[in-house]
């Protein structure tokens, strides 16, 4: 990335950040150096990803904000609402693809030294860190779209991990709805065309040395190494779709493992400050408001994990399969995901 657009840039996204107080400081500091891994890298396309999530995400994160900020509870019993994010919240939605952008970083460097060179573009059919880097940007994306724009849904969210599908109050980890899973593939899709329009796909009919290091200029579908249209058409509909699939596993792992604690006599969703626990008593079997006998309860989930540890792990997940998902299509085996 040349410095010249990503030094800009960050310090734009920096001063947004501070002005509109959406980061605490710690938050800033970490989302700077998130910044700088990501304009490390020669390819302009995952910065341009990390920008386009944290727009998007803050975009969304904007829409009917006092509405949304009515439907929940804060821990200390005021309004809720996403409010600043922490620099753990941060770390949670970029930290994989951090890693495996110096890891293909790394990998680039080792082919120029050994004369492997690719001539800056990517061969269909290799390069999983790229897939799981991308897998993680879709997936992110697509959990912060379905959770920001499916708490305004009318119809009330059913919990996906309970074996009725019962509806549960607004803001409950695990609950989904049409509205929350279609915005999901929304988030996941944007990801996914600003991934094709950047990636330095090798394209078809490349010819000399590219020919030769790739065995033929054939478009991927046909045995080839080229990406040609019907290629990138398959590329959007498959990180949109894994993406999408993301968000309902965030669901399910906030379902069974986090525990979402409702107050008694409002209805409303207790949030942790800045993605953590919820403190303090509560009675933890689900029951009625008319039967409970605390003024808080648990309405779903055990208190194994907070809703950061959730989406990073989700966000794990997302991007290894994607990479396992793609070795197993693309017929390469996973032990050359570092050559």
């Amino acid at each position: 990335m040349h410095p010249y657009i990503a030094v800009p840039v960050t310090a734009a996204l920096v001063w947004r950040a501070y002005s509109r107080d959406s980061l605490t400081p710690a938050g800033i500091v970490v989302a700077a150096l998130t910044a700088v891994v990501h304009a490390i890298h020669p390819w302009s396309v995952f910065f341009a990803l990390l920008v386009v999530f944290f727009l998007a995400g803050t975009a969304v994160t904007k829409v009917k904000h006092r509405v949304k900020a009515q439907l929940t509870l804060s821990s200390a019993g005021s309004s809720g609402g996403e409010g600043r994010r922490t620099h753990v919240q941060v770390l949670a939605n970029s930290l994989v693809a951090s890693l495996l952008i110096l890891l293909h970083y790394r990998q680039l460097l080792a082919r120029d030294k050994s004369g492997h060179t690719s001539q800056g573009c990517w061969p269909y059919a290799s390069d999983f860190l790229v897939v799981g880097i991308v897998s993680n940007y879709a997936a992110v994306a697509a959990d912060t779209f379905s959770s920001e724009l499916g708490i305004l849904s009318k119809d009330k969210p059913r919990l996906l991990t309970s074996w009725n599908f019962r509806t549960v109050p607004p803001g409950t980890n695990g609950g989904i709805t049409l509205l929350g899973t279609s915005a999901g593939f929304l988030g996941a899709s944007i990801m996914a065309l600003t991934s094709v329009l950047l990636l330095p796909f090798c394209p078809v009919g490349l010819t000399s040395r590219a020919g030769k290091l790739f065995g033929d200029i054939q478009p991927g579908f046909e045995g080839g190494s080229g990406w040609g249209f019907w290629e990138k058409v398959a590329w959007v509909l498959a990180v949109s779709l894994w993406g999408g699939l993301g968000s309902l596993l965030d669901s399910a792992l906030g379902g069974w493992f986090q525990a979402s604690v409702v107050d008694v006599r409002s209805g409303k969703v207790i949030e942790g400050t800045g993605g953590g626990k919820h403190t303090g008593p509560c009675d933890w079997t689900p029951t009625s408001s008319k039967t409970a006998t605390v003024s808080r309860r648990v309405e779903s989930g055990i208190s194994l994990l907070d809703n950061n540890a959730v989406n990073f792990l989700m966000a794990f997940v997302m991007s290894a399969g994607g990479m396992v998902v793609s070795a197993y299509l693309w017929d390469l085996p996973l032990g050359t995901i570092l050559q």
